[in-house]
């Protein structure tokens, strides 16, 4: 089904499939866009970042948004939000809301590093994550964003697994608390990056989600980092389903676009489709190639891995 026409039937069934379940995050948000018939009519909801077109469009954020809209691109992400401006965060909701556009995701900004860890268990970290929620809620406010990625952090060696496991419950449960007056959800995201990390498998972080308990907290499924720590992803996506609330590309190895590395993306995408996920799916990756003629590559590698749905 071609995006234009989703747009008109997919409302009707995403607002009856807000039960309570994580696919209603997915499928519809606070402002769904408008039907967005740029040159390419993608059928998924694709989030470049700034920077990835800025060959074509210039270093103007405002000039990038406006090439990702006539190129076809309903959202946008930018792990950064929180480091910029409340005026240009702002004026980045305007346009978007202009544009038709829907923001994505951003990372919560604890103001520390991966050592200010939630599974440690400490006061003082707990301090950290909680202000960095309260903060970030008029920043999702100023540029209409509903989810923030959240990283626990490393482990803490120190403590059994068990332990930490509870700490990280008992942090996001805080968090929780303070983004579910506002409908904002925090999307856990299990890493490859580093074997210091807390949170690394699919399943862990489901585990943990159904511990917290909550709408604000649900998974950022990387497609990127799950191929890397765990593969089997069309399984995983299914046993973890009903706490997915978003998505990201990449290709392994080499965390560029869709069909330069072993992921088959077709059907990747085809099968979140078929489920009635009608999300976000953010591109966080690099682009495989420099210049117009590299973003006009990963353009094209779009076009080809969405042609599935038609």
């Amino acid at each position: 089904m071609k995006r234009r026409n989703f747009v008109k039937t997919g409302l009707l069934s995403a607002t009856a499939a807000i039960t309570g379940s994580t696919l209603a995050y997915g499928a519809i948000s606070s402002a769904l866009p408008q039907v967005n018939t740029g040159k390419y009519d993608f059928n998924l909801n694709y989030a470049p970042h700034f920077g990835m077109f800025e060959n074509h469009a210039g270093k103007d954020l405002m000039d990038q948004l406006q090439f990702m809209a006539d190129m076809g691109f309903t959202a946008l992400e930018d792990n950064g939000m929180m480091r910029r401006t409340p005026q240009l965060q702002e004026q980045i909701g305007n346009q978007l809301s202009k544009l038709g556009m829907e923001m994505g995701v951003f990372v919560l900004d604890k103001g520390g590093n991966s050592e200010n860890s939630l599974a440690a268990g400490k006061d003082e970290f707990k301090e950290i994550f909680v202000n960095a929620c309260k903060k970030s809620i008029d920043v999702a406010k100023r540029c209409n964003a509903k989810w923030i990625t959240i990283v626990p952090g490393n482990f803490e060696r120190r403590l059994p697994i068990g332990n930490q496991t509870a700490n990280v419950i008992d942090a996001l449960r805080k968090g929780a608390e303070i983004f579910e007056p506002h409908g904002l959800v925090m999307v856990l995201e299990p890493l490859s990056d580093t074997p210091d990390l807390f949170l690394q498998n699919s399943d862990q972080t489901y585990s943990i989600c159904k511990a917290v308990n909550s709408p604000s907290c649900k998974i950022l499924f990387d497609i990127y980092h799950m191929q890397r720590n765990e593969g089997n992803l069309i399984s995983n996506i299914d046993w973890t389903w009903d706490e997915i609330a978003y998505f990201q590309i990449g290709d392994n190895p080499g965390r560029k676009e869709p069909t330069t590395g072993e992921i088959n993306y077709k059907n990747v995408f085809s099968h979140i489709y078929e489920k009635g996920y009608r999300g976000i799916f953010g591109m966080e990756h690099g682009n495989s190639q420099s210049g117009k003629e590299g973003e006009k590559m990963l353009m094209e590698a779009y076009a080809e891995v969405d042609k599935i749905l038609v």
